[in-house]
């Protein structure tokens, strides 16, 4: 049992509801990432967010898929990679988040009583 929950647990939880809400492509999340914890003074690793998409792949959870950024192919050649759940994908990501879930609440709890205890 680790002291806390990993980095990589953490984004993949992340990602997985960003796939169940369609939330774009790999670099999207990033940004989206990055954004929504600038203020706690967090930004994930790119590398960190890659590595956890190709382990969600890897796992089969997630597919990838390719088509051009923009809606003109005459003119936007840019290809992005989106993610979508496999067939079973949607029961696999629900048991991981269930596992995380877990793990957070032991974190917030030895955190809350590092807080209590010594402030």
């Amino acid at each position: 049992m680790a002291f806390m929950i990993a980095q990589r647990a953490f984004i993949k939880v992340y990602l997985i509801t960003m796939v169940e809400q369609h939330r774009g492509y790999g670099y999207q999340m990033l940004e989206d990432l990055r954004r929504d914890f600038k203020a706690l003074g967090y930004a994930p690793p790119q590398s960190e967010i890659y590595r956890a998409l190709h382990e969600l792949v890897q796992q089969g959870i997630l597919y990838r898929t390719k088509q051009l950024k923009g809606n003109d192919p005459k003119v936007d050649f840019q290809e992005i990679v989106l993610y979508h759940f496999t067939s079973d994908g949607e029961e696999k990501a629900k048991l991981y988040k269930k596992q995380v879930k877990t793990d957070l609440d032991r974190c917030l709890g030895m955190l809350n009583k590092a807080v209590s205890d010594n402030f």
